[in-house]
């Protein structure tokens, strides 16, 4: 667990910073300098970019991770790293050319209840291509245990460059509209820095041949792609489907609220950067039992940060709210059930690493698109009916599922098992900690009544479950921590 802890540490304080930028964006730049409708036509533009993400890259980014600790001679590596650069650039030609040949009826049909989105429409696949390689030279630095500087560039890069932009909107250096086009800009300038990265950690001599276990990855790649698709169309579907029902400035008031939740899931993708690859290499080398203790560990771990950053959201939800333009206060219940969703999906562990490495994952692939289906007609219901919260809703529900789902899979078919004793206290402990600070309002200024509350809930919440001793990987942490302090003094 020693690299595990070190990189995820690593990745989750600058996922946090990139959080941090992003919660600045999203509370305020975004709300004032850029305004309701070029807000949710930027989110819209790269909503639809990450749900045809998974299809241009074509699974890559997992396959890489999966097949690369299978190569034996450098000569393999380097045949099969082209072949994930390649493969994709090739298949993707053809779909990008239907895609133009059918621009016009596309473009009808999405901008058919806000007229505003159709001259943006190729900045999608523009978007979603750039999107595709990041992730592919990303995961190329994964599998040579290099998970933090792609992370800098995904968490805090994107977002520090997108503040740029919103002050050079609001300096009147470039329009409300060009903003949208510069943040397509952002993400190729992204992918472009990260694939020097991966040349520089691994540099291969570029084949024009396939690995000599084509069949087996392209087999892999296409369930790949459809659980791309599912995660991604779980997360992204809402904001599409707004559009098709509601005024475009539903997408800005919704994507606040997401936002805001959604930070609950940084433990989960700060750690997954480095557990992937190594739940990868255990499952090959047929180590049950140091993947259940992995498996129990991710869990914990993830439970009890994921907690303490779900109350710090949901006790401050209302003075948080007090900071924003007043039409953006109805997504307060969007985030609870938003929030809801992901901190369950996050008490899961290293689920999807799992899910993903064993011979099993197509069963629970093909569930996935049942749900996506369901997600989909969900909204269908919802949104007409109650707007952004049928929307929350029907992301809540098909979540679960989902993830319920899964869990049931790997401890049905793998006799695998991510929860103790310490799960349950885990989950008491934060109830209590909501029920004592929820319902308790300072009369201060909102920034000063966040940060006196975010202080005494962090102060309770980390001294019970180091007494409750819930997690022993975060205990050892805080005690090195305390040792040090006192060989200071």
């Amino acid at each position: 667990m020693g690299i595990v802890l070190n990189q995820s540490l690593k990745n989750t304080i600058i996922t946090y910073i990139g959080f941090g930028i992003g919660a600045v964006n999203t509370i305020y730049l975004y709300p004032f300098f850029l305004g309701a409708t070029y807000y949710a036509l930027t989110n819209y533009v790269l909503s639809a970019a990450a749900i045809i993400m998974p299809l241009l890259a074509f699974g890559m980014q997992n396959t890489l991770v999966k097949f690369y600790s299978q190569c034996k001679t450098e000569h393999e590596e380097s045949r099969f790293l082209s072949f994930t650069v390649l493969f994709p650039l090739v298949l993707s030609i053809p779909l990008l050319l239907i895609g133009l040949f059918f621009y016009d009826d596309i473009a009808d049909f999405i901008s058919k209840e806000n007229p505003i989105v159709r001259d943006f429409l190729w900045l999608i696949p523009f978007t979603g291509l750039c999107m595709a390689y990041f992730e592919i030279f990303y995961a190329w630095a994964r599998v040579h245990m290099h998970s933090v500087f792609g992370n800098f560039i995904k968490e805090v890069g994107l977002r520090f460059f997108s503040l740029l932009a919103l002050v050079g909107v609001y300096y009147n250096w470039i329009t409300v509209i060009e903003f949208v086009y510069v943040t397509a800009g952002i993400y190729f300038i992204a992918f472009i820095v990260t694939m020097f990265y991966a040349f520089y950690l691994k540099r291969p001599q570029f084949q024009f041949t396939v690995p000599h276990n084509a069949k087996d990855i392209i087999v892999y790649t296409f369930f790949i792609i459809l659980s791309g698709g599912v995660a991604t169309l779980l997360l992204d579907i809402d904001k599409l489907m707004l559009n098709q029902y509601i005024k475009i400035e539903n997408i800005a008031y919704y994507s606040v609220a997401t936002y805001i939740a959604l930070v609950i899931s940084v433990p989960s993708r700060a750690m997954h950067q480095i557990v992937y690859p190594i739940t990868a290499k255990l499952m090959h080398e047929n180590k049950h039992n140091e993947l259940n203790d992995l498996y129990k560990k991710t869990s914990v771990n993830l439970q009890m940060v994921g907690g303490f950053v779900m109350l710090c959201i949901f006790v401050n939800i209302s003075q948080l709210y007090e900071m924003v333009p007043q039409e953006y206060s109805g997504g307060i219940p969007v985030v609870f059930m938003i929030g809801l969703s992901k901190y369950f999906d996050l008490i899961l562990g290293n689920n999807n690493a799992i899910i993903f490495n064993t011979k099993y994952y197509r069963a629970v692939l093909f569930l996935g698109v049942i749900l996506v289906f369901l997600t989909i007609g969900l909204n269908m219901i919802f949104i007409p009916m109650y707007g952004i919260m049928g929307s929350a809703f029907a992301t809540l529900l098909s979540i679960t599922l989902y993830s319920l789902a899964k869990l049931m899979f790997v401890v049905k078919r793998l006799h695998l098992y991510p929860f103790t004793k310490q799960t349950l206290y885990s989950i008491i402990i934060t109830a209590v900690v909501f029920l004592l600070f929820y319902f308790w309002q300072f009369p201060f200024n909102p920034i000063i009544a966040i940060g006196l509350k975010s202080v005494l809930v962090t102060v309770l919440y980390v001294y019970v479950n180091y007494k409750f001793r819930i997690s022993m990987e975060i205990n050892q942490v805080i005690d090195n921590v305390l040792r040090k302090l006192m060989l200071m003094r």
